[in-house]
């Protein structure tokens, strides 16, 4: 079976994570957690980091530390994870949902101030499968509502937008450290913002609301949302060697364009003048296909080849059925074409060409 995305290890993953079992320093103190959390912010090119067990818990810290609530409104796509949306709910504010755009199958942003409305206090781009949202749009809406905006970079950690690093651009940027990333750390999230204040409240927030030197006082609400020291001396490894896996990413990604160009019913993802794509996923459309895209993926399982579908469009799911407005058929036809093809960073040559053969003959 060739998989969809597996973790790359091949640095000095067991060495830092051996000196954390050594020292004995395994759970959320030592020096792992704030080196990490430096050398991210740098790589990034934001100020602040905040090291979190994972990259829901950093979306809802940066909502909870601006201050959003019940009663508050938040604009996020349909098309994503659902991570960014529950974030959203557990604040006790309501998502407000908006389709996917054609070109690169993010939100669509000229859809966007329409679903401006007095409770709105932010929103919320997810950067999908690798690809940058278009975030100057945003920025001017939200300078014009006085809203915040909070990127969703789990999907596109290594993507730019015009010079500039994913996450860098909004109020707070959020990534991801799962498994199937492109660096992970097992688990865990990272919270990047160029804002002080912010950045104290969301680690304030972290770790119980507990103050230094004042044994169990918490004068608010706190979350349990720290990494552990060997979280971090994984992704500390892992971020030394994340040029080398973007190039590879890159490298996988062009010899599927290669491979697919002629392809008839499949659509290529593409990549705007004003971004650098990630390729996280390499992710096509079946789209006058022979084969629905469902009957693509049993074939490629049947031959070997894990893929998977799009997400389902947030608006069509059990909670969250009762709270949009209108129709997103750009988020259901997507979802319902959009397939991600085997992207791992060690993915070999011969493994990609296997992975096109099949499809060529699957759609002739």
């Amino acid at each position: 079976m060739i998989p969809l995305c597996v973790p790359e290890i091949r640095g000095n993953e067991w060495k830092y994570v051996k000196e954390c079992l050594d020292t004995a320093w395994v759970s959320y103190a030592g020096g792992f957690v704030s080196l990490f959390e430096e050398r991210f912010a740098a790589y990034i090119g934001a100020d602040h980091a905040v090291a979190t067990m994972n990259g829901t818990a950093a979306l809802h810290l940066a909502l909870v530390a601006l201050g959003i609530g019940p009663g508050d409104e938040v604009i996020v796509p349909t098309l994503t994870f659902v991570a960014p949306v529950n974030a959203v709910t557990y604040t006790g504010a309501t998502p407000v949902f908006v389709d996917a755009g054609e070109r690169t199958w993010n939100m669509e942003v000229r859809l966007v101030e329409e679903k401006i409305t007095g409770k709105t206090r932010a929103i919320l781009p997810v950067h999908l499968y690798g690809h940058p949202v278009d975030l100057d749009p945003l920025l001017e809406i939200a300078g014009k509502y006085g809203l915040y905006i909070v990127e969703d970079a789990s999907e596109s950690l290594g993507a730019g937008y015009k010079g500039k690093s994913v996450g860098a651009v909004g109020d707070a940027g959020c990534f991801s450290f799962n498994a199937n990333k492109l660096i992970t750390t097992g688990g865990g999230g990272m919270l990047v913002t160029n804002n002080a204040a912010l950045a104290e409240k969301a680690r304030f927030l972290s770790s119980q609301a507990k103050v230094p030197g004042a044994a169990y006082f918490h004068p608010d609400i706190g979350y349990n949302y720290r990494m552990t020291n060997v979280q971090a001396a994984m992704g500390l490894a892992q971020l030394e060697q994340i040029e080398d896996y973007l190039k590879a990413k890159r490298a996988n990604a062009l010899l599927y364009d290669t491979q697919l160009a002629e392809v008839k019913g499949i659509v290529r993802p593409l990549e705007e003048d004003w971004a650098v794509h990630s390729y996280w996923l390499y992710s096509v459309l079946v789209d006058g296909c022979p084969l629905s895209r469902d009957e693509l993926m049993m074939k490629l399982a049947d031959a070997g080849i894990e893929s998977r579908p799009f997400f389902l469009p947030i608006h069509s799911l059990p909670p969250y059925r009762d709270r949009h407005y209108g129709d997103f058929p750009a988020a259901g036809r997507l979802s319902a074409q959009g397939l991600n093809l085997p992207s791992s960073v060690g993915l070999k040559e011969e493994e990609i060409l296997r992975v096109c053969r099949k499809l060529k003959e699957l759609a002739g």
